[in-house]
């Protein structure tokens, strides 16, 4: 027996999408988060499958698991306590930085305080060149000097942050070595590991949030892997990254800043399943969820990568899934702010205590109670009717709203329902129209639990014609798992001109890289017909502050004209023009190594057996904040291939509750998602 399973753990609710491959049977499940510790909301949901569920633990095979632990440290500041060496005369890089304000209109703004603060901060004499030469050879003596002054800090880990590191990390290896050898219970991050990249404050960033988490994430980490082999012995478990694919527990120990995005990433990765299933290639996602909502944009089926992103106001260079984050989810709270407007989010009242119509103690309104109040959600619970939920509650919240403005509950409701509809408007239109992209041209594809709740406001809003719901998608992150592969990404800065003279150079370049992919791969154990390799140069012109990613289609470099035309296309792409006179230079060579995993064939879907789906009930919905209207109530369970529901109506499942407009069409396709038609 085989049995694989996808966990994502998210701020309110963690999801399992379990599929036993023997008997072709899908599972989901959902169950309240557990912040003070993540693993055991996974622990508590495995049993549930295997008691509810039939399912047999013993016969796992996969496990893979999106986590947000690591932004959660980072934005509650839970990590570790962090020391940092770094060379003579850069102490202060973190607090220089660049030099701008985080808020262009808020001159009181600042940046968090560095989570390594200046007296745990320690320079060596030593300095190499940007040409990776070394100038000034670091001393024994020095070394052990800095090692003592880690110990007398009381800092149980410590980033190496040395100059030019990534061109030649000798120094940094000889410092970590020490610093392992006097201290093996500290934890130990290298900037020449972490992100060998130029650009150093955001190298020395990225390594200090690396080094940071390490300790929580070492401990989470451990305690999953010990309870889960306890559980599941012959499971291969697989930590979901930033930029899409899995990686090995150990390597999430060593690099949990990975992890930072790896919840929405596997959201990205669950829709292209989808969208593929449905042959729609151009999909614009909306992942809402209790918390937030997360946008991204996919062409012909590939979602875009980004390189610098902030995370709780700390700077990360890493490879990215393109993500943008609103704090807009069912959680998000509204409230009065100085200037007397509404707003809604990005305060959550999170998995506890909730909203308020969840009876856990919520005493402010939120997105959640707003559909309440307004028939959208089910008042006889969520969660197939397990969870249950106070309608007085919700309602007892949003009054004191209505009263400041004179309001009736629903009005209000839908008022508040509105706000975080163009909350989410504004973060679509940052991924498409704000780049260059017609939103006119894609399909929106909601997910999350709350996501197919307000996809119809918000294609309305951009003139979106059509609505992709998927087969299950309150639980598409944790589906998204299931269909990831195993994935690690290998760089080489090298700042190169690009001309011929310098061909035979950057291919030494892509055969170290390729060295390295061949040793991962055989530590991984991916067998050699699993094995795919995708380059990438990142280029620019000569004076431009930053660069492009550009695809080669194979590890032999094509000549430099060919590469110089392929510059041109994706400069077109992004700024609408190029120069073809301009001389073009390479800044890093990146290399990005899969480990193929075995997709799973989805169970088989019986067709439509009627010529029209029978609603289990009726109920009063508010679609608008005028008047209600008797909609029917679908189980989305009953719906089959072919069938056609015309709005107004609702349909229910486990995951999520979709809402039809009135005018809207929605059908079953053949792949059993929904494609919504909006009424113009």
């Amino acid at each position: 027996m085989s049995s694989l399973i996808g966990v994502d753990v998210g701020g309110t609710f963690t999801d399992f999408y379990a599929l036993d491959e023997d008997r072709g049977v899908e599972f989901v499940h959902k169950t309240p988060s557990t912040p003070d510790n993540p693993a055991q909301a996974i622990l508590d949901g495995l049993d549930a499958l295997a008691a509810d569920k039939g399912l047999p633990l013993a016969a796992i095979s996969r496990l893979s698991h999106g986590t947000t632990v690591g932004t959660n440290a980072l934005i509650q500041r839970i990590g570790g306590s962090v020391a940092v060496i770094t060379t003579e005369g850069f102490r202060d890089l973190l607090e220089i930085g660049r030099q701008i304000r985080p808020k262009m209109f808020d001159l009181m703004a600042d940046y968090p305080a560095p989570l390594a603060p200046r007296q745990r901060r320690f320079e060596i004499a030593e300095r190499i060149t940007a040409g990776g030469r070394v100038l000034k050879p670091v001393a024994d003596d020095d070394i052990a000097a800095a090692v003592e002054q880690v110990r007398e800090s009381g800092a149980d880990s410590c980033a190496v942050c040395l100059l030019f590191a990534f061109l030649n990390p000798e120094h940094e290896q000889r410092i970590g070595t020490a610093l392992k050898a006097a201290l093996p219970n500290l934890f130990v991050s290298l900037s020449s590991d972490v992100q060998p990249e130029f650009r150093e404050y955001e190298r020395f960033s990225t390594t200090v949030l690396n080094t940071y988490l390490q300790p929580l994430l070492n401990n989470y980490m451990s305690h999953l892997e010990r309870e889960l082999k306890a559980r599941a012995p012959k499971a291969l478990v697989g930590i979901n990254q930033s930029s899409g694919g899995l990686m090995s527990i150990d390597r999430a120990r060593r690099f949990p800043i990975r992890t930072a995005l790896s919840g929405p990433a596997a959201g990205a990765i669950g829709a292209i399943h989808s969208a593929r299933l449905s042959d729609r290639p151009n999909v614009i996602t909306l992942d809402m969820g209790g918390t937030s909502a997360d946008v991204s944009l996919i062409r012909n089926h590939e979602a875009g990568l980004g390189f610098e992103r902030d995370i709780a106001g700390f700077p990360i260079r890493l490879s990215m899934i393109d993500i943008n984050t609103v704090g807009a989810g069912g959680g998000s709270v509204a409230w009065f702010d100085r200037d007397g407007l509404l707003k809604v989010g990005p305060t959550s009242a999170g998995a506890v205590p909730g909203p308020a119509c969840y009876g856990h103690g919520g005493d402010r309104p939120t997105v959640t109670d707003a559909n309440m109040v307004l028939g959208r959600l089910s008042p006889k619970g969520l969660l197939g009717g397990s969870m249950k939920v106070d309608m007085a509650a919700a309602r007892r919240v949003l009054d004191p709203v209505a009263e400041r403005f004179g309001f009736s509950v629903e009005r209000t409701a839908h008022g508040i329902l509105g706000i975080v509809a163009a909350n989410m408007v504004r973060a679509i239109r940052a991924v498409s129209v704000e780049r260059g992209h017609d939103p006119r041209d894609f399909t929106l594809m909601p997910f999350g639990g709350a996501g197919a709740l307000h996809a119809s406001e918000v294609a309305r809003a951009l003139d979106i014609g059509e609505i992709l719901v998927p087969l299950m998608p309150g639980i598409l992150c944790a589906q998204g798992l299931v269909v990831s592969d195993l994935k690690e990404e290998f760089l080489a800065s090298a700042r190169t001109e690009l001309h011929a003279a310098n061909a035979t150079g950057m291919q030494a370049q892509i055969e170290v890289l390729m060295t390295e992919a061949e040793d991962w791969f055989e530590a991984e154990q991916v067998a050699a017909d699993r094995r795919v390799v995708q380059v990438g140069l990142d280029m620019r012109y000569v004076g431009q502050n930053f660069e492009l990613r550009v695809a080669v289609e194979t590890p032999r470099l094509p000549d430099t004209q060919t590469l110089r035309e392929l510059f041109f296309q994706v400069h077109e792409m992004n700024y609408g023009y190029h120069n073809p006179h301009d001389p073009i230079e390479i800044i890093n060579f990146r290399l990005t190594a899969l480990g193929r995993l075995d997709r799973p064939s989805a169970p088989s879907l019986a067709e439509g057996r009627s010529p029209a789906p029978v609603p289990v009930e009726t109920r009063s919905v508010y679609f608008d904040a005028g008047e209600s209207l008797e909609a029917p109530i679908y189980d989305r369970s009953t719906l089959a291939a072919g069938h056609v529901i015309e709005g107004p109506a609702v349909i229910e499942q486990l995951d999520a509750t979709t809402l039809v407009f009135p005018g809207d069409v929605a059908t079953v396709d053949t792949a059993h998602n929904l494609l919504v038609e909006i009424s113009t």
